[in-house]
């Protein structure tokens, strides 16, 4: 199923008759590329409220190089060439018109070079309105995430099954086998540094990979993820080495029993802040709340963090087709510690879940 950009623009194109805006100069690349297909390091884009079926009013703008690729990519907009293609869309304007602008992406020092042009335009700060648009994924969107999540999880089981976790090995070592593996599997590239924790270093959320080596009885955590045509699964598993201690089996069976909690909560209109409570609670209710250092789950898609944030602060609610992580943990420093995570997509009949690797603990 291919991506249908054009109506992403149209559901866009409400969004600023509903603000009363004439059109939206989008500069995020993240932004252009869901509402365009175009994958170029330099663009904007000006998508016109008012355009008409044939959409000749909205045009997307980007430098030389990208002539061929601009034509490829995006053949249902009209082109400009210019080298710094924000300006150049504001700077032809030619009649007055109220513009919004992605006040959390534009600098400073560019929305004052924009003030300084002879141009007729309003321009209104117009935040995050394609990112609420994303929050929500297509079909398309879902296929690429599922082709991500499937490229982890092989991965994952190859390492497993090769013997890659092993004493003996450093964490960097096991990152870099993992890596490997998930290209492999076809993805374009990963998602963001692989979290490859053993011992206490299981116990900091946001470990990075060491020449630490792996010794029998340690938590090993993986925290890792694939990126296909642009988008990225999250998964985190946490494996014993060896033996596993009481203790162990303890704290791991209650983030596990936490994580189903969380899953379950995932149910369209619900709070965001339920949703972190319904795991957190399972925590807190065994005596380790303040070693639950983080949110509950965030947002993936383009961004590996994304819309929506899942936590004790978060406000508003859950959309039903909203792709989300869900990914509680405890840490007890200095000895070790355990995440488990799932890119999940909500759904109306329960939350479909991405990453299929066994979550049952694990010796190996």
């Amino acid at each position: 199923m291919p991506a249908d950009h054009a109506s992403r623009r149209a559901a866009l194109r409400r969004l600023l008759a509903d603000r009363d805006l004439d059109a939206l100069l989008v500069t995020d690349l993240l932004n252009i590329r869901y509402l365009t297909g175009f994958t170029g390091s330099n663009a904007a884009l000006l998508v016109t409220a008012d355009d008409d079926a044939d959409e000749s009013r909205t045009v997307v703008c980007t430098d030389g190089r990208y002539l061929t690729q601009i034509a490829a990519q995006v053949p249902d907009l009209r082109a400009r060439i210019a080298r710094a293609s924000a300006d150049h869309l504001v700077g032809s304007a030619a009649t007055p018109a109220r513009w919004g602008f992605e006040s959390h992406i534009v600098t400073v020092e560019q929305h004052v070079r924009w003030a300084g042009l002879d141009s007729p335009l309003t321009l209104t700060p117009a935040p995050r309105l394609v990112e609420q648009l994303r929050m929500v994924k297509d079909e398309h969107e879902v296929g690429l995430l599922k082709a991500a999540c499937a490229a982890a999880d092989r991965a994952l089981a190859d390492l497993v099954a090769a013997g890659g976790l092993r004493p003996g090995r450093t964490e960097r070592q096991v990152g870099r086998d993992l890596e490997a593996r998930m290209l492999d599997h076809g993805a374009d590239g990963i998602s963001f540094e692989t979290i490859v924790a053993t011992g206490a270093n299981s116990a900091v959320p946001h470990h990075r990979p060491t020449d630490a080596v792996l010794a029998a009885g340690d938590f090993v955590k993986l925290d890792f993820g694939a990126q296909v045509g642009g988008y990225h699964s999250d998964m985190t598993r946490t494996y014993v080495l060896a033996r596993a201690a009481d203790w162990q089996r303890e704290v791991y069976n209650l983030v596990a029993r936490a994580q189903a909690a969380g899953r379950a909560a995932l149910v369209p209109g619900v709070d965001l802040a339920a949703v972190d409570a319904a795991a957190r609670g399972v925590i807190a209710d065994a005596g380790h709340g303040d070693l639950f250092l983080h949110g509950l789950g965030h947002g993936v898609g383009l961004e590996i963090h994304e819309a929506p944030g899942i936590g004790q602060a978060a406000t508003g609610t859950l959309a039903c087709g909203a792709a989300v992580t869900v990914e509680p943990g405890v840490y007890f420093s200095g000895r070790g510690g355990v995440r488990i995570e799932d890119t999940l997509v909500v759904r109306e009949q329960g939350p479909e879940l991405l990453t299929l690797t066994d979550k049952t603990l694990t010796v190996v």
